[in-house]
């Protein structure tokens, strides 16, 4: 009885887990150690709380989750599942940086969308992929609320620009200039400025590693876990 109360407790804790979250511990692939799946879903809440209506990731959940995980020496890996419209530029680049600088391996996966603030989480793990039908938006910085007409508010939005863009580049394959070139084109976006990518095309601009599935996603971190 008491193993079974035990299972049942464990069975929950791990549907709260992903039902608060979009997270939990897979940990029946006894020869690999646990992996800690994680979520990027809708749109990246920072200091500002979104309508209850909104799908959204609290970046103040997933924080001191990834310091449970660094710190957790059951968990070899963890896997990146992203479908982002973007969000909190802050929020976004904080969680970006704190992926990066794991020491455990982090893959990604792109499935639906990495738009905006989304493009430097995909990228910021050790290995990345994205779904033939995925797509990345790569554009300007955009701010809400009241704008400045001052030379200072242009610095401040090219200080952030340069941040994104430097993170970036770090961690992928694509040079500053390419990146910035298709931040300000004018040819594919009908409303605003940008580049699209699908599926491959981000793999061929170097933004992403390879084109691929949850399969691939597991096959590559049990190898990296391996090393």
């Amino acid at each position: 009885m008491g193993k079974n109360e035990d299972s049942a407790s464990k069975e929950e804790k791990k549907n709260n887990e992903i039902n608060d979250y979009g997270q939990v511990v897979l940990e029946s692939n006894k020869k690999h150690g646990k992996i800690h799946l994680m979520t990027i879903i809708g749109e990246i809440e920072g200091h500002d709380i979104l309508p209850s209506t909104s799908k959204s990731t609290k970046y103040e959940h997933v924080l001191p989750q990834l310091a449970s995980i660094q710190d957790d020496d059951e968990i070899k890996g963890v896997l990146v599942l992203v479908n982002t419209v973007g969000g909190d530029v802050s929020a976004g680049l904080a969680l970006a940086e704190m992926f990066a600088s794991m020491s455990k391996p982090v893959v990604s996966l792109i499935l639906g969308d990495s738009h905006s603030i989304g493009v430097p989480l995909a990228v910021s793990a050790d290995y990345s992929f994205i779904a033939p039908t995925a797509t990345m938006i790569i554009h300007p910085v955009r701010m809400n609320g009241t704008i400045i007409g001052a030379p200072q508010t242009f610095d401040y939005f090219k200080m952030i620009q340069n941040r994104i863009v430097q993170f970036i580049s770090t961690h992928s394959r694509i040079s500053k200039e390419k990146l910035e070139k298709m931040m300000i084109n004018t040819g594919i976006l009908t409303k605003d400025l940008g580049t699209i990518l699908v599926g491959h095309e981000a793999v061929d601009e170097g933004l992403i590693n390879a084109v691929g599935g949850i399969s691939d996603a597991f096959a590559k971190l049990q190898e990296l876990i391996g090393e």
